[in-house]
């Protein structure tokens, strides 16, 4: 029979809980809780530039955009702004706010981007609120929402190029919606500057007081510092009150890897901190905020958002669902939604331009869905849904509201997320009215009726058209009318703004719009045309489904719906360059381009030929024929079951 001994611990190894030991196990608990308040405001030193935005009271705010045409130089102005207030350092800046690759490789703004800064003005401190706005008119939407967080706006003229086309759009979007212009003239230093005709083409064109303009070079950074006070004494403060209950406009959002999405919020009434139990009114839900903090340029944590400010911010737990940031919504806190209006919203524009995207390699679906999403939280104006095709698999029909927006869409999936793809060429949507009166929108050539169903239900068919505003020099106002004729357009107004600019109107079909008709623009132009457009509802047209099939075989992912009129040009053009794109096979390969049921244009690749003959040297014709018959029999087999590779 065993026995057990136990022996005792050595005294050395017992554990002797101390006051600090204690503490150390104990006070965690706290940071593991799962209590609601765990975001409460910290115990960190204030900032001095929190202490400072927190002395301004709001009768000191100023909020206000920077508005102009493509390449007028407003990111440039942004920059110098920044460096007078002391946000930035003084230096090699350039474009501070074009925070996205894409942007800087074409010198563009694409996203709507905000930085608040702090100047001192007769003594006292001003917070100003600076919003530095797109110019092409595809981003027309990040405008529009930008003046929802402004009071006022700084319309910024090129003095070599005057007043064009989105200048006119802008200050008339802006003098719909209330906001106080501040004219300023860029590019004074430029040799090519013309400041005089520039202020008369204000007065002229815009109906604004050419003495209040302020003449500026914002690249070498003359005379800006004469913006601050024109900003200040013009454009009025915003209004709230901060004792009143929350009430907040979601304006944007983007997407953050660990914090999950972030909100850019304007604060209407009452004032958020970290630790608040917010809910949407539209969607319901409720959140807990995790984080506050204003763009200075950089996201910059504060203790408190108060009435009139704009800033960020992010929940925790983070919001994970991109669907869930709606653009527009209104927040308040928990309790409060009975005494909060829901504030107006934005009115989202139609896409105007239609694409297919497909991955190269359908395993890597799931990441460009990913990404796709991740980039359409950022740009509300794009729609998604998804779509397959036998040729290229599984995709997506896209919406965007221009050639150039979907151009650049295609740039931030590839470098921001890595992601390669396939797009076809941007198509438009198109209208079938029934005979019985209903009326269905196409935006899919797969979808288009064929002709036998078109002849016997359909009354017609309509196509979108968009009235096309143009600014040009008067010497190429010939060419440029017969481009707008060559396209289909319709002219509706030709006016002398002064003796050498000219603003031309055509009402213009969408489908030939974005067929590259820009680029042909400015190529007759040598780049001095500027174009605008704005919807023109629909027409009725004579529309025809134009596909291409290969050995009779449809490839759905090229087919188009075009007019009448120019499907003999298309059909020759596409048969013509898809010919170059597809291998020479053992078998005849016919590349035809069709129209309903006509053919209006054919290419023939001859087939690879294998000498059979070659051992043959003096026998019977008969027995040649049989050899060569047996080729041909062959070559049909084949044609019915191999594939058409197209490089």
């Amino acid at each position: 029979m065993r026995t057990c001994v136990l022996r005792a611990f050595r005294p050395s190894l017992v554990f002797k809980p101390t006051s600090s030991s204690l503490a150390r196990f104990v006070s965690p608990r706290k940071a593991f809780s799962s209590s609601p308040f765990r975001n409460g405001p910290s115990s960190k030193p204030v900032s001095e530039l929190e202490r400072r935005i927190a002395a301004i009271p709001l009768e000191r705010y100023r909020n206000f955009c920077i508005v102009a045409h493509v390449d007028h130089g407003k990111s440039t102005l942004s920059d110098r702004l920044l460096e007078l207030t002391g946000t930035i350092k003084p230096g090699d800046n350039k474009q501070v706010l074009d925070k996205l690759d894409v942007e800087r490789e074409r010198g563009i703004t694409v996203k709507a981007q905000t930085c608040n800064m702090i100047y001192e003005y007769r003594g006292l401190d001003y917070l100003l609120h600076l919003v530095d706005t797109p110019g092409h008119v595809d981003f027309r939407a990040e405008v529009s929402r930008s003046y929802a967080s402004c009071g006022g706006a700084l319309l910024l003229v090129d003095a070599t190029q005057g007043v064009q086309a989105q200048t006119v759009a802008n200050f008339y979007l802006a003098f719909s919606e209330g906001l106080e212009l501040v004219p300023v003239i860029n590019k004074i230093d430029l040799p090519a500057a013309h400041v005089d005709w520039a202020l008369e083409q204000i007065r002229s064109a815009l109906e604004l007081d050419p003495s209040k303009a302020v003449m500026v070079s914002a690249k070498t950074g003359k005379n800006v510092e004469a913006v601050l006070p024109q900003i200040i004494e013009n454009i009025p403060p915003p209004t709230g009150d901060v004792n009143k209950p929350l009430q907040l406009l979601l304006l944007d959002s983007w997407y953050d890897n660990y914090r999950g999405v972030i909100l850019l919020v304007r604060i209407f009434d009452g004032q958020i901190r970290p630790g608040d139990y917010v809910v949407s009114l539209v969607t319901n839900i409720r959140y807990y905020v995790g984080e506050v903090g204003v763009m200075y340029p950089n996201q910059t944590s504060q203790s408190v958002l108060r009435a009139g400010q704009v800033g960020y911010i992010f929940f925790n737990p983070g919001m994970k669902q991109s669907s869930e940031a709606k653009v527009g919504d209104t927040y308040t806190t928990v309790g409060s939604e009975k005494l909060v209006e829901l504030l107006p919203g934005f009115e989202e524009p139609k896409p105007m331009v239609f694409v297919a995207v497909f991955p190269v390699d359908q395993s890597m679906y799931k990441h460009v869905e990913e990404s796709i999403a991740q980039i359409v939280l950022n740009d509300r104006s794009v729609t998604l849904q998804k779509e397959s095709s036998e040729a290229l698999g599984s995709g997506w029909r896209m919406g965007f509201l221009g050639s150039l927006h979907c151009s650049v869409f295609e740039d931030r999936l590839r470098q921001e997320h890595g992601a390669t793809i396939v797009i076809t060429p941007p198509t438009v949507p198109f209208r079938a009215v029934y005979r019985d009166g209903r009326e269905i929108e196409i935006r899919n050539p797969a979808e288009f009726p064929d002709e036998d169903y078109t002849f016997n239900k359909i009354a017609e068919l309509q196509e979108p058209y968009v009235t096309a505003t143009t600014t040009l020099p008067e010497e190429y106002v010939g060419k440029i009318i017969e481009l707008c004729e060559r396209n289909r357009g319709i002219q509706k107004d030709l006016q002398f703004f002064t003796a050498t600019q000219v603003i031309l109107k055509y009402e213009l079909p969408l489908a030939h719009l974005v067929d590259d008709f820009f680029g042909k623009l400015k190529g007759i132009t040598k780049g001095y045309a500027t174009l605008d457009y704005e919807d023109a509802g629909w027409r009725s047209s004579s529309l025809v489904k134009l596909q291409l099939l290969v050995n009779k075989v449809p490839v759905d992912a090229v087919a188009r719906v075009v007019h009448t009129s120019q499907v003999d040009r298309m059909g020759k053009q596409w048969v013509t360059k898809f010919k170059e794109h597809v291998d020479r096979q053992m078998f005849e390969v016919v590349i035809q381009a069709v129209a309903g049921k006509r053919i209006v244009a054919r290419e023939t690749i001859k087939p690879f030929r294998k000498d059979v003959l070659q051992k043959l040297h003096a026998s019977d014709v008969t027995r040649r024929r049989k050899l060569l018959d047996k080729q041909k029999e062959g070559r049909k087999k084949l044609r019915g079951k191999a594939p058409v590779n197209v490089s």
